[in-house]
């Protein structure tokens, strides 16, 4: 159960720890890339074009229109432009309203050439290429349901092409509906298998849908394509936890401190994986460089990767990390150096050296705060191991005013009394600790000291 725990809080760590850079990588596509692409331009270029089967009527004056026009689109668009909008007529085939729009959007005249597009499809609706340049320009103005209309329209009339599936994919993905977007990514891959956009897509998707499997298989080939790219082993990373496997996620957690990418938040998570895995040395290790990284982060967090250090048992690592905080930081908040100090002496007294200069630093605390109640139950515990049961009923009874502490507190004096056989002494303390907060092994215990209890009156 512990495990578990532990491998929970490394994934929540891991999540924090991700750069904003890789979150965007994982939620947009490289747009700007895609309309940069040489061959998205000449299929784009190409739909100047007629299909005569599938697409418009032209006139053999409109065709002259076209051929008049066409030399000036590979040099001068504006000239183009205002060429055709003169001899252009209201009733013009969709092919010359088309035409206008796609020499719009060459020259980034987006609206212009979205009105010209729904003025060709309005009159004939079945033109196939101005849907899918409808689609472009709607995933550009990131109006996904108009997006996904107009694509799903296109492949509607049969037009498939590994752009349109991934922009549809993107979009489906915008709107996080990531089945439909898994869909449509696996098509453009399957198309385009060497584009990255629509790979990351993919990956996303499946993520999202907890499908580590298969977005860890996906991460595979980015990462032999890009072995240099951190984003991708840390979104590998995030998988490999997702499917339970925290040493192969430690594996890229190291690799991207190889290369030199690694933050503080990202070596804590690998420190936090470690410690899951009783890999005591190398969790002290991963913390430590962690806070090497940046001596100025808030003291809270190494603070408790010593306190979980702790909690395994592993007390020298403890011990060792909390030597370089306090190194790392001579200056400290009065309440980060309390909970620094009382962590010391809490693992020298369990090591059971330096118990006097231990103890006094947490009766110094005391001094400075006499609410400390985890204080108060170190030293009641440290005196009720001397064997000065009477000090250490001292500290307890403090400890028991403070109600963050009263049921362990009440515990702890409950158990001295019981050492000192004072058993009808321990008992109300023992029905108080159950009755705020039942547990079956207390419930056996008072069990245990009413039947001492009524042993000694007899």
């Amino acid at each position: 159960m512990r495990h578990n725990l532990l491998a929970r809080f490394a994934l929540q760590s891991l999540f924090l720890a991700v750069p904003a850079a890789l979150a965007s990588a994982q939620a947009e596509l490289d747009l700007s890339a895609i309309w940069k692409d040489p061959t998205f331009q000449k299929q784009f270029v190409g739909t100047y074009g007629i299909n005569p089967d599938i697409e418009p009527r032209v006139t053999p004056d409109e065709v002259k229109v076209l051929e008049k026009i066409r030399p000036l689109m590979g040099n001068d668009l504006p000239k183009a432009e205002e060429a055709l909008r003169k001899l252009m007529k209201p009733d013009c085939s969709a092919v010359l309203d088309f035409t206008l729009g796609s020499i719009d959007f060459q020259q980034d005249k987006i609206d212009d050439a979205l009105a010209n597009y729904e003025k060709a499809v309005a009159k004939f609706p079945s033109f196939r290429r101005a849907w899918r340049n409808l689609g472009l320009i709607h995933v550009r103005k990131s109006e996904f349901d108009a997006s996904i209309h107009a694509f799903v329209r296109m492949i509607e009339l049969g037009g498939a092409d590994g752009y349109a599936f991934g922009l549809l994919g993107y979009a489906y993905a915008a709107k996080q509906d990531f089945q439909a977007a898994e869909a449509a990514y696996r098509s453009a891959l399957l198309m385009q298998p060497e584009s990255t956009e629509w790979r990351l897509g993919l990956t996303r998707c499946v993520y999202k849908q907890e499908k580590f499997q298969d977005a860890a298989a996906l991460l595979d080939v980015l990462i032999a394509r890009y072995p240099d790219n951190d984003q991708f082993w840390l979104l590998q990373a995030h998988t490999f936890l997702g499917l339970k496997q925290p040493l192969k996620a430690a594996g890229n957690l190291e690799a991207v401190d190889q290369l030199g990418k690694s933050t503080p938040d990202t070596l804590q998570t690998l420190g936090d994986i470690y410690a899951g895995e009783n890999l005591a040395g190398l969790a002290e290790g991963a913390y430590r460089r962690s806070l090497e990284r940046d001596p100025t982060q808030p003291l809270a967090r190494p603070l408790r990767a010593a306190e979980l250090l702790a909690a395994r048992g592993a007390v020298n690592q403890a011990r060792g990390l909390l030597a370089s905080i306090d190194k790392v930081h001579p200056q400290m908040q009065e309440s980060e150096r309390r909970k620094l100090l009382k962590l010391q002496a809490r693992l020298a007294l369990a090591q059971g050296e330096g118990g006097a200069e231990a103890v006094a630093v947490l009766e110094e605390l005391v001094k400075l705060d006499p609410l400390d109640g985890e204080a108060l139950l170190l030293l009641g515990q440290h005196y009720s191991r001397e064997g000065e049961p009477d000090r250490a009923i001292f500290y307890y009874e403090r400890a028991e005013s403070l109600e963050s502490f009263e049921v362990n507190a009440r515990l702890r004096h409950a158990q001295v009394l019981v050492g000192m056989s004072r058993f009808a002494d321990a008992l109300p303390l023992l029905r108080r600790v159950q009755e705020q907060k039942p547990r079956d092994d207390v419930a056996r215990y008072l069990e245990q000291v009413e039947r001492m209890a009524k042993a000694r009156r007899n």
